[in-house]
């Protein structure tokens, strides 16, 4: 291309100069073949980039990694022979060893190396004594010796003499020793000069040798091949972890326990997909201290740090570590069970919900009997999935009302149309009123269940609010100046949400909320902290978390800020009462079970048909039962018994009693004056009064 632009330019042209001085200022000369600054500037700036990139290829790298690893080899050598031979001559081991055990309690253990420590300091000075008489010793050794070699060559020669009848062959023997002594200095003279110049390399050799069996390098030199990348964790790999962790306080007494550090760990135990070990910290090193180093421990560990968590043991000064196996949380989520198990039910009081899968891999099935519930986390992170799913399991028990509020109104609840009482969707300030209208009937449905007779059993009602934020920075105000929406005290949603955290558990009324990016504007502190079951996906920071699961959790190790957003989608940090916690654990991590909207339609479908299904026909010699003769028959002896006792004894009395509540069994009896009334505080019913209800009536009927 540029012979081209060559050949366009007009033969003669020449470029007219262009000064940028103020005009009559010469121009500086520039000698021929002198490139211009600004040229000059573009090829250093040119030679820059190619060196950076250079320095940045990876086979710059990995020849900068095995030149460093190979001379860390040598370097690692000598330190590892300069700390077995301190150790073998010194009682730096025992010692190692008496502390650790001190460390670990183990006072008998910490008296038993001590011994040992004496006993090696007495053989080592009797071996130190009997070097000072050593020279003596050398001496007349050395004279002994000599004195029986000349004896013996004498003797040999002497023999060789009278042999041959020749007295010259006495000194023969002799001769021959003094010529082997001879020729044997001029082959050690021969090869002193070469070991001298091998025996520096002979001894890099060996210690590159002692090196790299031991691979002592850091981990960055190490060849893929020998990195610890998702190799077993070991006791000695925990412990080497932990010493690296940048605390000065526990390397030190790390260092110190030497081989003995395993004294710090419980067993380590495989714990489903991984394992899980606990960690004793020495005086000094607080709980806190390692957990904010988490990154850096799952590096060490050869693992990435989503697959390590961190929190705190039941024991003092001690931190529980699960590991996973390297890769084994980014595998896919299995199925539900509500898909597949086409058969699967729900019980409200006595069920479980199966939500997901823990770190372990073990079912993590939630209680949501009589739990306001909290899903906060980041947007477009599973939020509406996890808390749909629980709502799709409770569907499949026939005596649970919905009232649902989404406040998104995309469709991610339309198959609830039928199955719920009242459906609202949309993210309006109109749908906002129509939500918190909603929310106000059902706290005063649950004030009504509250000024019911006691003992009156109610069906569950659950209010869901989906993208709850909405309301609470709505700023709908109603014809009376009240806001609807809004974080306040006087917001109208907010008090209707708060009343039923206060009082709706004990009547079976309970509310469930999903919010994004929890602050105090779009969830007030009054308002979470009514939740029994707090669960955070993905969020942006620690104060998030906080408010999200409460500052307890969080201190304890809980860290829905440290998931990956967009990796760990679907993946929460529940807490509370309902969540099976390990004994313990502060929070449970739990891998969610994906339900998409093919899936959700065809659950609700099955609620649907389960709820419309028409009840089993009660036999006709039970449908008509005497209600009155019934109850006196269960009553028996007692003078009085407890309504609760009474509906009992007549459901095993006959079937068509299973179903009845407190206000069927009044319903039943007060027209005949029998009916319960308050004894000491409990409704109770009396015999007496049921036998003169039974003589009324047939006085009246004769």
């Amino acid at each position: 291309m540029s012979e081209d632009l060559h050949d366009a330019i007009p033969a003669g042209y020449a470029p007219v100069p262009v000064s940028l001085n103020k005009p009559g200022t010469p121009v500086p000369a520039r000698s021929a073949g002198t490139l211009p600054p600004v040229h000059a500037a573009t090829r250093s700036r040119a030679v820059l980039r190619g060196l950076r990139a250079v320095l940045r290829h990876e086979r710059t790298r990995s020849v900068a990694r095995t030149s460093a690893r190979h001379a860390l080899y040598v370097v690692g050598g000598g330190r590892v022979l300069t700390r077995r031979a301190w150790d073998s001559r010194t009682t730096a081991r025992h010692d190692r060893f008496a502390r650790a055990a001190e460390t670990a309690g183990n006072t008998e253990l910490a008296a038993e190396w001590t011994d040992r420590a004496h006993q090696f300091r007495a053989a080592r000075h009797a071996r130190r004594m009997d070097l000072l008489t050593a020279p003596q010793r050398l001496a007349r050794g050395a004279a002994v010796a000599t004195a029986t070699t000349g004896g013996g060559l004498l003797a040999l020669g002497a023999v060789l003499a009278l042999a041959d009848g020749d007295p010259g062959m006495i000194l023969t023997p002799a001769a021959a020793a003094i010529d082997a002594v001879r020729l044997l200095v001029a082959a050690v003279a021969l090869v002193w000069g070469v070991c001298v110049v091998l025996a520096p390399w002979a001894l890099l050799a060996a210690l590159w040798a002692v090196g790299a069996r031991s691979q002592a390098a850091p981990a960055w030199a190490l060849p893929r091949t020998l990195r610890d990348d998702g190799a077993p964790i070991t006791p000695s790999v925990v412990v080497t972890a932990v010493r690296d962790l940048g605390i000065s306080a526990l390397r030190k007494a790390v260092t110190d326990m030497g081989d003995a550090g395993a004294a710090m760990l419980s067993p380590i135990v495989t714990a489903g997909c991984g394992i899980e070990v606990e960690v004793s910290l020495p005086s000094g090193v607080s709980t806190e201290e390692v957990m904010n180093r988490r990154r850096k421990l799952a590096e060490n560990l050869g693992r990435h740090e989503h697959e390590v968590h961190v929190t705190k043991a039941q024991a003092a000064r001690t931190v529980h570590i699960w590991a996973a196996d390297s890769g084994a949380l980014d595998e896919p989520v299995p199925a539900s069970p509500l898909v597949t198990d086409t058969t699967l039910t729900a019980d409200y009081a006595k069920g479980r919900a199966p939500w997901g899968l823990d770190l372990r891999g073990d079912l993590a099935a939630v209680s949501l009997y009589q739990k306001h519930l909290l899903i906060t986390g980041l947007s477009n992170q599973g939020k509406t999935a996890s808390l749909r799913s629980l709502a799709l399991w409770l569907a499949l028990d026939r005596t649970v009302e919905f009232r649902i509020g989404d406040l998104k109104g995309i469709g991610d609840w339309r198959m609830f149309e039928g199955l719920a009482t009242q459906l609202i969707e949309g993210p309006t300030d109109a749908h906002v009123v129509a939500v918190t209208v909603m929310a106000e009937g059902v706290a005063r449905e649950m004030e009504q269940r509250l000024l019911a007779p006691s003992g009156t059993s109610f069906p569950p009602l659950v209010l869901i609010v989906d993208e709850a934020q909405v309301a609470y920075g709505s700023g709908a105000v109603g014809e009376d100046k009240r806001p609807y929406g809004g974080a306040k005290a006087t917001s109208r949603y907010f008090r209707a949400i708060k009343a039923i955290h206060d009082q709706g558990r004990a009547v079976n009324v309970t509310v469930w909320e999903g919010t994004q990016d929890p602050t105090n504007e779009n969830l007030p502190k009054r308002s979470r902290e009514g939740n029994h079951i707090r669960a955070a996906l993905v969020l942006g920071t620690e104060a998030q978390a906080k408010m999200a699961l409460g500052e307890t959790p969080v201190d304890n190790g809980a860290a829905p800020h440290k998931l990956r957003q967009g990796f760990d989608k679907g993946q929460l940090v529940a807490v509370g009462d309902g969540i099976p916690l390990p004994a313990g654990q502060p929070s449970m991590n739990i891998r969610t079970h994906y339900i998409d909207d093919d899936e959700a339609e065809a659950i609700a479908e099955r609620a649907k048909e389960m709820r419309n299904a028409v009840p089993e026909p009660v036999p006709e010699e039970s449908a008509v039962r005497d209600a009155l003769a019934d109850v006196a028959q269960v009553l028996g002896s007692d003078e009085r018994v407890r309504t609760q006792e009474v509906l009992h004894r007549l459901s095993e009395l006959a079937d068509i009693y299973r179903g009845w509540t407190f206000a069927d069994l009044t319903a039943a009896l007060a027209p005949s004056g029998a009916g319960p009334y308050k004894s000491n505080g409990v409704q109770t019913l009396s015999r007496a009064r049921v036998l003169e209800a039974l003589a009324e009536r047939e006085n009246d009927a004769g």
